[in-house]
């Protein structure tokens, strides 16, 4: 008489034991991060405790609006409709795995992970993940140069201008991504199927969401919508602190901050942009303590504050398989 099979229960058994280390390791990562950078932590803390209070606050809200904008991009740049709450849950989540990971790996992750769980085809949501990362760098241009035009006389140009080798360095970085993308699409045959693949399905499913008034409302919107929210809660924490600088003055320092060192491939952008807002804050007429402090500030409200929340729910998605 043969034996009832047993690589059913085995798979299933090694399937819970990885989902539940899926679920412990983001928390583990974060340990680990917060023991390594703990005197930020430390020093971020200190000073935020005489700062005022209701303007902390109000930096928490504008936070808290920057799921919803990121939120609203998802769902921009997909023509599927997606339900708002785990929608929403899943960008809080992928808040938490974008400070662990760096250019935003974690984020798409949890992103992926979570449009595949609601039924939509990899190829589709590959593509909305390459439309949102393209979407937010321009609309983020956009609103730079609206602030440059609407700002003329407030950009101190003498210490934020880049020299000839700079903007030479920057064009050098852009030839040499183009020039690699084209050697590995000409060179390695098995990436160009999958590469003109996506090409096509990003296409198509970008011209579909521009016929769609409430997609391209929600697309450009929400990714005009981000650096606003991100200057409103430097600018918050700033005027908890003293900050003698006015909201335009600090979300331009921020877009200009960004602009320059956001594509470093850094965990959320911490350290590059930290150093460079500073510096933009300095050029602007902060003085450095505050700026340093300021900056502080914003990383304990955007990062510290709700990774440990964030972990729990990332934690949560996966357990109840909606990740």
């Amino acid at each position: 008489m043969p034996k009832p099979r047993l690589a059913p229960t085995h798979s299933r058994s090694a399937a819970v034991h990885v989902r539940r280390a899926l679920t412990l390791l983001p928390l583990l990562l974060i340990g680990a991060w917060a023991a390594a950078d703990w005197r930020a932590v430390h020093d971020g803390v200190a000073r935020l405790a005489s700062a005022n209070p209701w303007w902390l606050l109000t930096g928490l809200v504008f936070t808290c609006l920057g799921w919803v904008a990121a939120s609203c991009v998802r769902q921009g740049a997909l023509p599927e409709r997606l339900p708002p709450g785990p929608l929403l849950a899943s960008q809080f989540a992928a808040g938490a795995a974008n400070h662990v990971l760096p250019a935003s790996i974690g984020a798409h992750a949890v992103t992926l992970r979570f449009l595949q769980r609601r039924g939509v085809p990899l190829p589709r949501a590959t593509a909305s993940l390459a439309l949102y990362s393209l979407v937010k760098p321009l609309a983020k241009t956009l609103v730079l140069l609206v602030f440059l035009v609407a700002f003329p006389d407030m950009l101190p140009l003498g210490h934020l201008v880049p020299d000839e080798w700079m903007l030479l360095l920057a064009a050098g970085g852009v030839v040499l991504g183009l020039a690699t993308a084209f050697l590995l699409l000409a060179f390695v045959r098995p990436l160009r199927r999958p590469a003109f693949g996506l090409l096509r399905t990003a296409v198509v499913d970008a011209r579909l969401l521009h016929t769609r008034p409430s997609r391209v409302l929600a697309l450009w919107g929400g990714a005009a919508a981000t650096p606003l929210l991100q200057g409103s809660v430097v600018t918050s924490v700033g005027f908890s602190l003293g900050l003698p600088l006015s909201w335009a003055q600090v979300v331009l320092a921020l877009l200009l901050a960004t602009t320059a060192v956001g594509a470093v491939p850094a965990p959320g952008g911490i350290g590059p942009v930290d150093a460079a807002l500073v510096f933009t804050l300095v050029a602007f007429g902060a003085p450095l303590n505050l700026g340093v402090a300021t900056v502080i500030g914003y990383r304990v409200l955007t990062v510290w504050l709700p990774l440990l929340p964030g972990a729990i729910v990332l934690a949560a998605l996966v357990r109840r398989e909606v990740l």
